[in-house]
């Protein structure tokens, strides 16, 4: 099993900047692919960034550019790294581990089965 434990949400307003942290315990293997996902009020949940063991990224294309997904295997932890946010980003984040699947990270969020409990963040314009 592996436990995952977020931090960093909070309130900004248009164009300012957030960093999520996330927090990996129990077991905990280098292999692991790590992702954030978010929900907004009222729409399905989307994956935003994730990250293999190789430190090689995905973004969704609403983040592409703004949005840096960062991995700490030292510290069992990552990172996203938010710039430019807009009120459209506001929604509650999860981050999200798995191994990867025939050697891919997975962008499904069934398809990660360690999950955080959420994190809110919000961009008011």
């Amino acid at each position: 099993q592996v436990q995952l434990e977020e931090s960093g949400g909070g309130s900004v307003q248009t164009g300012g900047s957030l960093r999520l942290s996330c927090r990996a315990s129990g077991h905990v293997t280098s292999t692991l692919c790590m992702a954030w996902f978010r929900q907004a009020p009222g729409k399905g949940r989307e994956m935003v960034a994730a990250v293999n063991n190789l430190g090689r990224p995905t973004y969704a294309e609403s983040v592409k550019g703004r949005f840096t997904i960062v991995q700490d295997s030292a510290k069992n932890s990552h990172y996203l790294e938010m710039n430019s946010l807009k009120p459209e980003d506001t929604a509650r984040y999860y981050c999200a581990a798995d191994w990867p699947y025939d050697g891919r990270c997975l962008t499904a969020w069934i398809g990660y089965n360690f999950r955080g409990r959420g994190i809110q963040v919000n961009v008011s314009s």
